[in-house]
C-alpha cells in the first residue's frame, strides 16, 4: 500500500503546497517506497502561522473542559487506529510491531487522555499576596519533531499546547512523516477551529528553519540531534522566543556490586536495543564493577544475541531495521571507530545480518574494555550498539556516568533500595529508573547539560506552554 499524501493542513483545510517537490518515504524493512508527502516552503510556513495566529484568541478563550474533552476525542480516535497505525510506524521506523502498539501508539493515545485530565485540574489562577497570578498559552506554537518515535513526539508536544490554549504549527521529520499525516486527519474529522492545529511537511533546512525563524511563533518545541537543537536555540534568539529542547541522550546503567546482575544486564541491553537503539533515552553504556566485568559480558553478550533480527511485522521479532540506510552508515562507522579506538568487539559488528540484504538491519553489538575518552563512550550511536566500563569505586561510576554533555536518562541497580536512590540521586540526568523503574508517561521528561530544556509529559509539559502574568490589585 502507497500512502500518497499530495497536501499539507491549513487553517482546517487539505491545501496544496506553494512548491511543486515531493519527499519519498522509505520503508524501512523493504528499501521500496512507501508514500510521499509535499516537500513544503517557507510561504507554506507563512500561511500555517498566519492562521495559527488569526485562531489563537478564540481557541486561547474556549473554556478549559471543551480543550479537554476535544483531547480525549482524539485519545479514541488514535486508540480505534491502533493497529493500522501501528503497522504505518512499524514500516516508517522499522520497529517491532508489538512495540509499536505498546509505545509509538499506545503512550500518544495515554498522553492526550492524561493531558485532558491534567488541564481540568490546573490552577490557572493564583492569589500571592496583594496579586492575582494568571497562566495564559504562550501563544503560536512550531512544533518540530524527530523519525525515530514520530507519533509520540508530536502528540507529547501537540497535546499540552493545545490542551494550554496555544495554536499549532506540525513539522513532522521528513524520514517518518506519515502518522503526523495521520493525526491531521483525525483533528480534520474532530474537528477543531481552523487554524488550530497545521502541518506543513518539508526539510529541516527550509520549513524548519522558516518556523524556527518566525516573527510571529511565539515559542518552538524542538525534538532532535544535540546539533540540530543548537541551531534552533541560535535561530530562535534572534527573536528571542520560548524554545523547549528535547536532544541527544549517552544514558548510564549503573551497575552496583550488590546487584542482581542478571536482571540488571538484561534491562541494560534492553533499553540499549530498544527501537534498535533509536530511542534518546536508550541506556548505551554499562558501569559495572571490575571484579564484576566478566560475569556482566557474558550475560550481556547472551542478551545481545537474543535480539535476532528480522521481519518488524511479525509478532515475534525483536530487533528491527534501522530507520534509513544514512543511519546505518552512522551506527556502522561509530563501530569501525571503537575498534580502532581499542575497543573490544565481543558480539556483532558491522555487515549485514545473514538472510536480511533488503532493509536497513544491523547487528546487535556489544562492546567491553571501553574507556571515558573513547567516541563510543561519549557520542549518541543511535542504533543497537552497547558499551560496557569497568570501575574501582562508586566515586568513580559516579564521575563516569556523569562525564559526557549529555544528562538525559540513566538507570541504578542495588540489592539497597536506599543505595541504589542514593547514586540516583548523584546522577545529573532528567530521569532515573531505580531498580527497573518504569517508564511513567506522567513524570516530566528531558534533559540537563546538552540533553536540552524544559519538560515534557504529565504537568510539567502543559506547564512550558503557559505564559505567566500578574496582575497587582
Amino acid at each position: 500500500m502507497l500512502y500518497e499524501r499530495n497536501e499539507i493542513y491549513v487553517d482546517g483545510a487539505w491545501e496544496a503546497s506553494s512548491g511543486a517537490g515531493t519527499i519519498a518515504v522509505i520503508d524501512a524493512t523493504t528499501e521500496a517506497t512507501l508514500g510521499h508527502v509535499p516537500e513544503g516552503t517557507a510561504e507554506d510556513v507563512n500561511r500555517a502561522v498566519a492562521a495559527a495566529r488569526a485562531a489563537l484568541p478564540g481557541w486561547a478563550a474556549t473554556p478549559v473542559e471543551n480543550r479537554a474533552k476535544a483531547l480525549e476525542r482524539l485519545s479514541e480516535a488514535l486508540q480505534a487506529r491502533m493497529a493500522e497505525l501501528a503497522t504505518l510506524v512499524t514500516r516508517e521506523v522499522g520497529t517491532p510491531v508489538n512495540l509499536s502498539s505498546l509505545a509509538h501508539v499506545g503512550l500518544p493515545t495515554i498522553t492526550f487522555a492524561s493531558t485532558a485530565e491534567i488541564v481540568r485540574n490546573h490552577p490557572f489562577e493564583e492569589t500571592v499576596g496583594s496579586s492575582l497570578v494568571v497562566s495564559e498559552p504562550v501563544g503560536v506554537v512550531g512544533c518540530i519533531t524527530p523519525w525515530n518515535y514520530p507519533l509520540h513526539q508530536a502528540v507529547a508536544k501537540v497535546a499540552p499546547a493545545l490542551a494550554a490554549g496555544c495554536t499549532v504549527v506540525l513539522k513532522p521529520s521528513e524520514v517518518a512523516p506519515l502518522s503526523a499525516f495521520a493525526l491531521a486527519d483525525m483533528v480534520h474529522e474532530l474537528p477543531l477551529p481552523p487554524g488550530v492545529f497545521n502541518l506543513v511537511s518539508g526539510t529541516g533546512a527550509v520549513v524548519g528553519e522558516a518556523l524556527v525563524a518566525h516573527p510571529h511563533v511565539d515559542m518552538i518545541s524542538f525534538t532532535g540531534s544535540t546539533a540540530a537543537g543548537r541551531r534552533v536555540g541560535e535561530v530562535a534568539a534572534r527573536t528571542v522566543k520560548r524554545v523547549a529542547l528535547e536532544l541527544g541522550g549517552k544514558s548510564p546503567t549503573v551497575i552496583l556490586a550488590d546487584a542482581d546482575l542478571r536482571r540488571a544486564v538484561m534491562a541494560g541491553v534492553t533499553s540499549a536495543f530498544l527501537n534498535s537503539g533509536q530511542s534518546c533515552l536508550a541506556q548505551s553504556r554499562m558501569l559495572v564493577p571490575r571484579s564484576k566485568l566478566p560475569e556482566v559480558e557474558a550475560l550481556a553478550v547472551a542478551a545481545a544475541e537474543s535480539f535476532t533480527p528480522g521481519d518488524p511485522l511479525d509478532s515475534s521479532t525483536r530487533l528491527g531495521p534501522l530507520a534509513s540506510e544514512a543511519q546505518r552508515r552512522r551506527v556502522w562507522d561509530h563501530i569501525r571507530r571503537a575498534e580502532a579506538e581499542g575497543a573490544s568487539l565481543l558480539t556483532g559488528g558491522t555487515g549485514v545480518p545473514e538472510g536480511l540484504d533488503r532493509g536497513f538491519f544491523v547487528h546487535p553489538t556489544v562492546f567491553t574494555g571501553v574507556r571515558p575518552h573513547m567516541a563510543i563512550a561519549q557520542e549518541e550511536v543511535f542504533g543497537p550498539v552497547l558499551s560496557i566500563m569497568a570501575y574501582d569505586n562508586e566515586d568513580e561510576a559516579v564521575v563516569m556516568a556523569n562525564g559526557t554533555i549529555y544528562g538525559l536518562a540513566g538507570a541504578v541497580w542495588s540489592a539497597d533500595p536506599d543505595r541504589a536512590r542514593g547514586i540516583a540521586l548523584r546522577l545529573r540526568t532528567g530521569q532515573v529508573d531505580v531498580n527497573g523503574g518504569a517508564f511513567n508517561p506522567l513524570a516530566p521528561f528531558g534533559g540537563y547539560k546538552q540533553s536540552g530544556n524544559g519538560r515534557e509529559l504529565g504537568r510539567h509539559g502543559l506547564e512550558e506552554f503557559l505564559e505567566v502574568k500578574s496582575l497587582q490589585l
